[in-house]
């Protein structure tokens, strides 16, 4: 929600609450993007664990296939970063948790929302990573950064 005289809520908080009440990393004053993350999905602030274990949650899906790094290392360097993300997210479509259920022709309508939360929750965990590729192949000539499982969604990104 964007309140025209506090800015924007989130669940009903306004950034302000939001950055008291989020749990932070260490010596950290903002909220971590994984508690607000988590805020927004369940509408409950998350404890300190909960963060943590959705953090290693991400972690476990982050992996993007090779040949999606290989579509996204091959492109003309000229191609703008929007374009490569759609295309790399694209790409990632043979993964999706949906798309094998759907096939299989035994998921039930009613279930749909189970594979799409799948599906989203995986996207979410691989976008910082794709992102960050195409940007060191844009303006760092491919000269890759290993992700670093220790530091948080945000950490990894930047």
């Amino acid at each position: 929600l964007l309140d025209p005289m506090e800015g924007i809520r989130y669940r009903g908080r306004t950034l302000e609450e939001c950055m008291e009440q989020l749990p932070k990393a260490p010596q950290g004053k903002v909220g971590l993007p994984e508690a607000s993350f988590w805020l927004l999905l369940t509408n409950e602030m998350p404890t300190d664990a909960e963060v943590k274990a959705l953090n290693e949650e991400l972690h476990r899906r982050s992996t993007i296939p090779q040949h999606v790094l290989q579509m996204i290392d091959n492109l003309p360097k000229d191609t703008h970063p929007m374009t490569q993300l759609s295309m790399g997210l694209l790409a990632l479509q043979p993964g999706s948790a949906f798309g094998k259920a759907y096939r299989s022709g035994t998921m039930k309508k009613q279930e749909y929302w189970e594979q799409s939360l799948e599906d989203a929750l995986t996207l979410v965990a691989q976008i910082p990573l794709l992102s960050a590729r195409i940007f060191r192949n844009v303006f760092y000539n491919g000269e890759h950064i290993s992700s670093d499982p220790s530091l948080d969604w945000a950490g990894n990104y930047a």
